[in-house]
């Protein structure tokens, strides 16, 4: 599976003319993409932050606090950030950038159908860009997986229902077979003592034909016939 060009970091120049505070914003800003490179994202955010609070349109601030903020794992307020460099007056190749830096925040967070259409917004202002039309590809093949893993999540889900269901309506059969099942075990010892009692009453019944038997007279034997 082909990786996408994931954050390519844009640090962005200051060119300012006012001799003193132009002097404290670039020096800031300066020291952010020192810390930035350095891999201190968090540093260099606080002095980007520094540096707008000293001029709240100063765009290189704006851009590399959204860099600081993606390199941070603050993908929502980094998204925020790169939107706030997306104004008319910002050069295309600015914005074109600032699309693509929000693509791949949104393909970090999963959000593939939201990063193809960042990127395809970067390519607009940047056609002949090689990384936002790799990206792109990848999203989309991010998203296609995507949609086909929740399809079979689906099916597998809609598969386990219908197992449930069944246990539960073989549940519910057995129960119902449950009281039958008593009733003819039930039958059965009935039947048993039933015999029981037959076999009691003809084993006294032959008692009392034995005893009338003993108490009549004992028979001669008969001999010849008489005329």
């Amino acid at each position: 599976m082909k990786r996408a060009h994931l954050v390519m970091p844009i640090i962005l120049g200051l060119v300012l003319t006012a001799p003193i505070e132009a002097q404290s914003v670039r020096s800031l800003v300066n020291k952010g993409n020192d810390l930035y490179k350095e891999g201190k994202y968090t540093d260099a955010e606080v002095n980007y932050r520094k540096a707008l609070e000293k001029d709240q349109a100063l765009l290189p601030g704006k851009f590399n606090l959204g860099n600081a903020l993606h390199k941070e794992g603050k993908l929502d307020d980094a998204v925020k950030q790169y939107e706030t460099t997306l104004q008319p007056g910002t050069p295309a190749a600015t914005r074109a950038k600032a699309h693509y830096n929000i693509g791949n925040t949104h393909l970090r967070q999963q959000k593939y159908q939201e990063a193809i259409h960042s990127y395809v917004e970067s390519l607009k202002l940047s056609p002949d860009d090689y990384d936002a039309k790799y990206n792109l590809s990848y999203a989309l093949q991010m998203l296609r997986q995507q949609q086909q893993n929740k399809d079979q999540n689906k099916k597998d889900q809609k598969k386990k229902d219908q197992q449930q269901q069944q246990q539960q309506q073989q549940k519910k059969q057995d129960q119902q077979q449950e009281p039958q099942q008593q009733q003819r075990q039930q039958e059965k010892r009935i039947s048993k003592a039933d015999a029981r009692r037959i076999l009691d009453v003809l084993k006294n019944n032959e008692r009392e034909v034995q005893k009338k038997l003993r108490a009549r007279p004992a028979a001669r034997p008969r001999t010849e016939k008489d005329w």
